[in-house]
């Protein structure tokens, strides 16, 4: 790596540089070669649609570590701007459910689908095979529908730049599939995050803006809430387990 790179974050499992117009994340050694081309490939299909996203230059390794090389975006997260100006939390939670929904408006036909990937974190789960199969049951009777969903749509995830156009980072979870589902996600990140009354306020916004009805999203909060138990720190088991009891859904 280039002695100009500069580490600007730094987790257990990943690092990220900056250097000129490029940022550089660095994946650990325990991510595989595939994990780390199929989040590239995601975010080049991604590229292909009219959306504002950092786009991929290069694949590298560095001392044995796989790096994505793409564009740095310079600027602040909505998530920075919301705990800065909390008098503006109603404008800046349209902006978000503005962009989420136009995420669902594009289509990315060679992506995953969403129902698959969710299928097989249930199977992967430690939950009992009653569950499991009510589950795997509810999934199979959503719609089916294909479009472009993000998987882990957040206000970190939305980097304001400096002329305020927005721009979303972090395409390595999209799939194609039911939208319902990543509004169920978001929701449940905003719980996770501790902002349980802006996530009822995000859901209801949502929901009034798509039309969509609020009974819908929430048949989705258990399968999303066990598909994300499979990698979930210990932190967040017993919120998630809360989540799960499908028969308070039925």
């Amino acid at each position: 790596m280039k002695d100009s790179a500069k580490l600007i974050f730094e987790s257990q499992d990943k690092r990220i540089y900056k250097d000129g117009g490029n940022l550089i994340k660095v994946f650990g050694k325990g991510y595989s070669k595939a994990e780390v081309l199929k989040a590239a490939l995601n975010n080049a299909r991604v590229e292909e649609t009219e959306l504002n996203i950092p786009k991929i230059h290069a694949i590298e390794v560095f001392d044995g570590e796989w790096a994505i090389v793409q564009d740095f975006i310079e600027g602040v997260t909505l998530q920075s701007l919301m705990d800065k100006y909390p008098e503006k939390e109603d404008e800046y939670l349209n902006l978000f459910v503005d962009l989420q929904m136009s995420v669902f408006s594009k289509k990315v036909p060679m992506l995953n689908k969403l129902k698959d990937k969710m299928q097989a974190k249930i199977s992967a789960t430690d939950l009992d095979a009653t569950t499991r199969y009510e589950l795997h049951t509810r999934l199979d009777s959503m719609p089916k529908h294909t479009h472009l969903c993000h998987g882990d749509f957040n206000p970190t995830n939305i980097i304001i730049t400096n002329d305020g156009t927005p721009f979303i980072i972090d395409w390595s979870h999209a799939t194609q599939g039911n939208s319902s589902a990543d509004i169920a996600r978001s929701y449940l990140l905003f719980y996770l995050a501790g902002k349980n009354e802006l996530g009822d306020k995000y859901l209801k916004l949502y929901c009034k803006k798509s039309d969509t009805a609020m009974q819908y999203v929430q048949r989705w909060i258990p399968i999303v809430a066990a598909s994300r138990l499979v990698k979930a720190p210990d932190s967040e088991k017993e919120f998630l387990h809360g989540w799960i009891d499908v028969v308070d859904y039925q």
